[in-house]
């Protein structure tokens, strides 16, 4: 009696399924890392401007004092407010962002004053970004600091913000800093 032969290979049925997943599954890991790498980008944005409205707090919390000098005897309080709107967001146009990192030169942070920009707030970042950043400030009430981003290099801007506000409860005069960043299109 004669042994029956096993088959020794693949059917074309068996590899082709075996590529229709392996094709699947590289879709979706494609899918996967794009949006990985983005939320990666705008994470940026998000910890820039949580520094940025922690800078602005502290501002807020350094008493400025005339510079002239005291009579003898005389006396002179300490007055907080908030630092005046920066003249320019960095970088100034968005077409420096499109879909690209800039590099910002340390003096751009240094426009304005002690009670002015971004001199005043104290905010400066050193390494290339992704966002155009900017903040506003009306110096007695509230202040809003914003970043813009064209991770796709679409035209179409994403926008986060973050808000603060000078509030006094108690007799005692703070800044508060909303609780969460507004996000407009994050993906753009």
């Amino acid at each position: 009696m004669r042994a029956m032969k096993k088959n020794q290979g693949f059917t074309l049925v068996e590899l082709m399924i075996v590529v229709a997943i392996v094709g699947i599954l590289a879709a979706l890991a494609i899918y996967g890392v794009r949006r990985y790498v983005l939320n990666a980008k705008t994470t940026e944005a998000r910890n820039s401007l949580g520094q940025l409205a922690k800078d602005a707090s502290t501002a807020f919390n350094r008493e400025v004092m005339p510079g002239a000098i005291l009579g003898v005897g005389a006396s002179v309080n300490g007055a907080n407010s908030l630092c005046a709107s920066a003249a320019k967001s960095i970088p100034d146009t968005p077409d420096k962002i499109k879909g690209a990192k800039y590099q910002s030169a340390g003096d751009e942070w240094t426009a304005g004053d002690q009670l002015t920009g971004w001199q005043c707030v104290k905010f400066s970042l050193s390494e290339p970004q992704y966002y155009m950043y900017s903040y506003g400030s009306d110096v007695s009430t509230s202040f809003t600091a914003i970043a813009q981003g064209d991770l796709d290099a679409d035209g179409a801007l994403s926008t986060f913000s973050l808000n603060g506000a000078i509030q006094t409860s108690g007799g005692v005069t703070v800044v508060t800093i909303a609780p969460t960043i507004s996000e407009d299109a994050p993906d753009e």
